[in-house]
């Protein structure tokens, strides 16, 4: 199978997916959350630089969400066995109150 050749910032991905941004980067903090080789780190000209996926990864994301959302405690808990700031956890519920309506 060929490798794919398009990488969607972090940025792009959260947009293109409507999903939220923290979230994401949080899931992407851990690259054992998304399938190996689907991930990469990209220099963009800061300090820190972003995260980029293959369409491979944006599916493996998206799997990923779909799977932490059918837990008991769903993302919340998720983002709490992360050890995330509570207010970032806030924010994230807030928007994903926002998703299920």
């Amino acid at each position: 199978m060929a490798r794919s050749t398009h990488i969607y910032t972090i940025e792009d991905v959260a947009t293109m997916i409507g999903e939220n941004l923290e979230l994401l980067q949080e899931i992407a903090a851990n690259s054992d959350n998304i399938d190996y080789g689907e991930m990469v780190h990209l220099h963009n000209g800061t300090e820190d630089g972003t995260t980029g996926f293959t369409r491979r990864g944006v599916e493996s994301l998206q799997e990923f969400l779909a799977e932490i959302r059918s837990w008991d405690g769903g993302v919340r808990e998720f983002l709490a066995n992360e050890n995330c700031d509570p207010e970032m956890i806030e924010r994230v519920m807030a928007e994903e109150a926002k998703l299920s309506v």
